[in-house]
């Protein structure tokens, strides 16, 4: 099964007989509150307009714990994340669509979250909201409840020593932008750099102007150029497994199963014992 769907193809589902959950996760990394500024409001954007039926869901409450020492997003508590899905309308025999604002962030992470504990049909839609044509609503729908359970995934998660071991082992991507990963900014987190070993891949770089992936091949051809390739483990994390969740949502569209390392650069970096790499150099 594909992982994400085109927007003329979510329309005939949605005209079909089993016609896919929406959730709308818009989200975005946000700094202006460090400026004093209010920050990037999802539900507001929600309210303004949505796919027909689609359940806002919040990402830093739903799809994310409290920030701590696991990270600015660490994985959600299952009944929090569980009961968030049923109220939705989320069922195991239903396939979901899950959609943002176009970054792909945000649903990235519902996704990835809804695979790894359990959820058997679960798409995101390529382009996000900017790639819909049909009509918008702004009354807030009242699904019924969905049956959902979610249960904790056996793979596809890695933790700070299992992301270690993997760069050593296997490839670890770095899914910031260049100039975080080489240590030259760092507007969030405690200290610049990354985990020795990994690989810089910004996730900017699987998609094209319009926000959507690249073609599967050249996904692929993208990937192997940085080292992947078959048998070969492959890990991702980003600042604090959100973008990263991009980064394993790509890899899938090329057909390269990948872990998350949810915690990401938040956690490690959190870690003064922890070692940090800085350069082009992965080492």
């Amino acid at each position: 099964m594909n992982a994400i769907i085109s927007a003329s193809d979510l329309a005939g589902a949605l005209a079909g007989a089993n016609p896919p959950v929406l959730l709308d996760v818009r989200w975005q990394l946000s700094l202006a509150t460090a400026a004093g500024e209010p920050p990037f409001d999802g539900r507001a954007a929600y309210g303004a307009g949505h796919l027909p039926g689609a359940v806002f869901v919040d990402l830093d409450r739903e799809l994310a714990s409290a920030p701590g020492g696991h990270g600015r997003h660490p994985l959600p508590d299952l009944a929090v994340f569980g009961a968030a899905m049923r109220r939705a309308g989320v069922s195991s025999g239903r396939p979901v669509v899950v959609y943002d604002g176009g970054l792909g962030w945000g649903a990235a992470r519902a996704w990835w979250l809804l695979r790894w504990t359990g959820h058997p049909d679960v798409r995101v839609l390529d382009g996000g909201l900017p790639s819909w044509e049909g009509p918008l609503e702004t009354s807030v729908p009242r699904p019924a409840e969905g049956d959902f359970v979610p249960v904790s995934g056996a793979d596809g998660l890695l933790d700070a020593d299992g992301a270690a071991a993997l760069a050593r082992s296997g490839v670890l991507l770095d899914a910031r932008a260049g100039e975080r990963y080489r240590g030259e900014v760092e507007p969030i987190d405690r200290v610049g750099g990354h985990i020795p070993g990994a690989v810089s891949a910004p996730t900017t770089e699987n998609v094209g102007a319009d926000g959507r992936f690249l073609p599967a091949g050249e996904l692929g051809a993208r990937f192997g150029e940085l080292g992947v390739s078959p048998g070969v483990p492959v890990g991702v994390y980003c600042g604090s497994g959100v973008s990263g969740a991009h980064e394993v949502l790509a890899l899938a569209v090329a057909g390269i199963p990948a872990a998350l390392y949810v915690g990401s650069w938040s956690e490690w970096s959190s870690d003064p014992e922890r070692p940090v790499a800085v350069g082009p150099d992965p080492r």
